[in-house]
């Protein structure tokens, strides 16, 4: 099955979303093959908060980060600007600034 590439233009859609709401200045999107990394932190250390996945052309996976340092799949497949908005009204936490 071929991956489906993350596009620059995903990151920053994704940014730009991001950008809409208070309380969120300390994350960052990273690209990275065929996922976009929502994560904060210095970047030689970075804290890794979710991450969309891109499974078809239009459609993405929502994954959460655990204290682990693992991915857990939150089960939410959908278009990119929808996960965002269920990243933040099902899932605060996971966008948080800690302390």
């Amino acid at each position: 099955m071929p991956k489906f590439q993350a596009h620059p233009d995903d990151a920053d859609d994704v940014r730009d979303l991001l950008a809409r709401h208070k309380g969120l200045s300390h994350l960052r999107v990273r690209r990275r093959a065929d996922t976009l990394i929502i994560e904060s932190g210095p970047d030689d250390d970075p804290v890794r908060h979710a991450r969309f996945r891109r499974v078809t052309v239009g459609l993405w996976i929502l994954d959460a980060a655990t204290h682990t340092g693992h991915w857990e799949s939150t089960l939410h497949r959908a278009l990119l600007p929808k996960l965002v908005e269920i990243l933040l009204q099902e899932y605060p936490w996971l966008v948080s600034k800690a302390g």
